[in-house]
């Protein structure tokens, strides 16, 4: 295939691809072998049908690799079963004092002494339990354990992340914790294995750099280990839309494949006869060619380093066969070549920020005047194409964008790219070769760090350093995709401007407000825990928020705050935490510090992690005409601890209402029925998960609701809801729906109408890899 081809070629495979990933069934491999036989052969054979034969071999390799993926998952019989299995730590694990957490690459598995078929990476936690410390687990090291797993699953909100799609795009086919048991043991390390070595990169920064951030920002900078960058330091990033400096970027391989030349350049300099056995050009082809893959192996092959391995790649075969490729088809043929190993890459969003960024700076930029001035100016040029151009993409995947963010990177690129990254690349190589030179080098780039640190928390407080937007239709996105190209065509076409319009729909898109006397809700899917958020016409409240836990992953930044946004909620009214349990109050610190100026209501207010006014019985206000009425703790319940302390909460529509009970028991939900009273159909908060000890049949009876919602884990230890619960709501005749199972559930409750479900989020835009 010529080069030239590549160009228009790697768009129509790219499309073939991206079609499948909205498939919410793949189809099966008998169909798709014959498909990709006779599409590579119409593409070999047919110049004219070529597009449409590699669109569909696109859309068939897909399928294929995707449907390979989904069979690689743990079976679902051996969910929650004991297996004894043999791997190798994959990668680089991360340690902390309540566990281990880390990769493991299957080699052999087994229930018993029965083998079972599972091949592939599994994400575990090894626990300290019992006042026993978790044993060392270090790269490369292969062990057997006994495991206890499941399938991928992740937990699916309006706005949040998609676990379960970016499992199949890293291929981790099961998740789950070591067990503890006798037979788990060590049974050695690899010698020659990259992870070795990045760890002992990891270990040798950390020792010869006092500051912890700067060394954690080296340890970013060198290998792409990210494991020491707190919440803080993301945020801080973000705010100044700097992500893409910490971890490993293309640029990061350039510079690599630049000290490959030049290294080929001493060698000829210290040996001129070799130029006369082998051509200068193809040797530094390949020596940038080598220096870039062996950088980007010690980086983890991260998307943006193999981006740029194979363009290098792409440029040094040409050079070495004496043919020009322009930038434009090394992109196209790295994009093919990406798609080929691994198609299942376009579902990760560094995909399209890196292929995306590349090409928007080929389409826009091109040679200008030589020298530090030309250099100067492409650099800032290229930072303004960056910000314009990724703006949508940002958007889309996020949710938000960094106005502040040209600026800041106009500072921090030369500053990363011309004295960090190649300080700290030369200190990586002196502590493979030279381990005692690496210390002032790498300290010096330790200082620059800092200095950039301090630079980005100071930006960080700028209005609008980040602005949030709803969630929005993937139209909107298409069309400002469209609008950057077209503020981006070159000087002197008329009205460029105007395609500034066409962000419009993506960064204000509609927003459905709800009728004066109705209201939405929305029970988030937040596992084992409860987050409610509701919504009038012009007002909005959290009921609870979600755990944190002691890894530091906090529901009510993860889940919460992200799906405010996306429903388009900017300013919270009212957050009221049910009680003090970490599964109801685990995430409202963050909610409240996103959220100051929102009233605070609480259960239990002396365990509370935030100051609460307490909830009492007889609280009461009116929004947008809906009725609020706090019915619970009761007086009675005043000196009570625990669940029966929980915040009751009615919400009273013209055509609706909902209860919110927490986690009350039986004895706070007696005179619960005669304090709701009569009115519209009510939707319940099933109490307490759905415990055994709670949804009394007075209460299921008395209330007969119309609708019946649990927050609840996936398989979950405590086995909520409980069957009994379920069989008499059941027997009721009480629909009963479970985040578990539904993710997200969102209820309206119209102002003339009976409420119902709206959308399950894990239903809705269902995909293949989606359980």
């Amino acid at each position: 295939m010529r080069e030239q081809a590549a160009i228009w070629l790697a768009p129509a495979f790219l499309a073939g691809v991206l079609a499948v990933q909205w498939m919410p069934v793949l189809p099966t491999q008998g169909w798709l072998l014959p498909v990709l036989v006779l599409s590579a052969w119409l593409a070999w054979s047919s110049a004219q049908a070529r597009g449409v034969a590699f669109l569909l071999l696109g859309a068939a390799w897909a399928a294929w690799c995707g449907v390979r993926a989904m069979e690689s998952r743990l079976p679902r019989e051996l969910e929650g079963r004991d297996l004894s299995v043999t791997g190798t730590v994959s990668g680089l694990p991360q340690v902390r004092a309540e566990a281990t957490r880390f990769v493991l690459t299957v080699e052999r598995a087994a229930v018993g002494d029965e083998p079972v078929a599972l091949d592939g990476r599994l994400r575990l936690a090894w626990y300290a339990a019992g006042g026993k410390a978790v044993p060392a687990i270090v790269p490369c090291a292969r062990w057997h354990l006994t495991l206890r797993l499941k399938r991928p699953r992740g937990l699916v909100n309006p706005g949040g992340g998609d676990g379960e799609r970016s499992a199949l795009e890293r291929g981790i086919v099961a998740t789950g914790y070591v067990r503890d048991d006798a037979s788990n043991r060590s049974t050695g390390v690899r010698m020659f294995c990259v992870d070795g070595w990045r760890a002992a990169i990891a270990d040798g920064i950390e020792r010869r750099v006092a500051d912890v951030r700067s060394a954690a920002l080296l340890r970013a900078f060198a290998i792409g280990d990210t494991r020491g960058l707190t919440q803080r330091d993301w945020e801080l990033a973000r705010a100044n839309g700097a992500s893409h400096l910490i971890a490993i970027s293309g640029f990061h391989v350039g510079v690599a494949a630049v000290a490959g030349v030049w290294l080929a350049r001493l060698a000829y300099a210290c040996w001129p006869g070799f130029g006369l056995r082998v051509p200068r050009r193809q040797v530094q082809a390949l020596a940038a060619l080598l220096c870039a893959a062996l950088y980007s192996a010690l980086a983890g092959f991260g998307l943006p380093t193999v981006r740029t391995l194979l363009m290098i790649a792409v440029v040094a075969l040409a050079r070495c066969s004496r043919r020009h490729v322009s930038s434009a088809q090394a992109l196209a043929l790295a994009l093919l070549a990406m798609l080929a190993a691994d198609p299942l890459a376009v579902l990760s969003a560094g995909f399209w920020l890196s292929f995306a960024g590349v090409a928007f700076l080929i389409y826009s930029l091109s040679p200008r005047a030589q020298g530090w001035r030309g250099a100067l100016r492409e650099l800032t040029l290229a930072q303004a194409v960056m910000a314009v151009a990724l703006l949508p993409l940002s958007l889309w995947f996020f949710g938000g964008a960094c106005l502040v963010g040209a600026l800041s990177n106009l500072l921090a690129v030369p500053l990363v790219s011309f004295l960090v990254v190649p300080l700290t690349l030369f200190g990586t190589a002196l502590l493979l070769m030279a381990p005692p030179l690496a210390g002032p080098v790498l300290v010096a780039a330790g200082w620059l760090c800092a200095g950039l640190w301090w630079l980005f928390e100071r930006m960080a407080g700028w209005p609008g350093a980040q602005v949030y937007v709803p969630a929005a239709r993937p139209w909107a996105l298409g069309l400002a995709l469209l609008g950057a190209g077209w503020m981006l065509l070159p000087r002197g076409t008329p009205m460029r401007w105007l395609g500034a319009l066409l962000f419009l729909p993506l960064a204000w898109p509609p927003v459905q407000r709800p009728q004066p006397g109705a209201f939405r809700l929305w029970m988030l899917d937040v596992g084992q825990g409860l987050a409610v958020v509701l919504r009038t016409r012009e007002h909005a409240l959290v009921f609870d928020a979600g755990a944190r836990f002691p890894s530091d992953f906090d529901l009510g930044e993860a889940a919460v705050l992200p799906s405010l946004r996306a429903l388009g909620i900017a300013r919270l009214d009212l957050l009221v935490v049910s009680h003090a349990d970490n599964d109801h109050a685990g995430g409202a610190p963050a909610v409240a510090q996103a959220h100051p100026a929102a009233a605070r209501l609480g259960g239990e207010p002396e365990r509370m992690p935030i100051a609460t006014v307490p909830c009492a019985a007889g609280q009461s206000w009116n929004w947008d005409g809906v009725r609020f009425r706090m019915l619970g703790p009761a007086a009675r319940a005043a000196a009570a601890r625990g669940n029966d302390r929980s915040c009751v909460l009615l919400a009273e529509g013209t055509g609706g209402r909902v209860l919110l009970t927490g986690d009350i028991g039986l004895p706070a939900e007696r005179g619960l029925p005669a304090a709701v009273g009569t009115g519209p159909p009510l939707v319940l908060q099933v109490p307490h998960h759905g415990s055994r000890t709670s949804s009394g049949p007075d209460l299921v009876r008395g209330l007969a609701p119309v609708l019946a919602l649990v927050s609840s884990g996936w398989r979950n230890r405590f086995g909520h809801p409980h069957p009994l619960v379920a069989q008499r709501y059941a027997a009721f005749r009480v629909p009963m729906l479970n985040t578990a199972e539904q993710g997200a559930i969102e209820v309206d409750f119209p102002a003339d109408a009976p409420p119902h479900m709206v959308r399950a989020w894990r239903r809705h835009r269902f995909r293949y890899w989606r359980e």
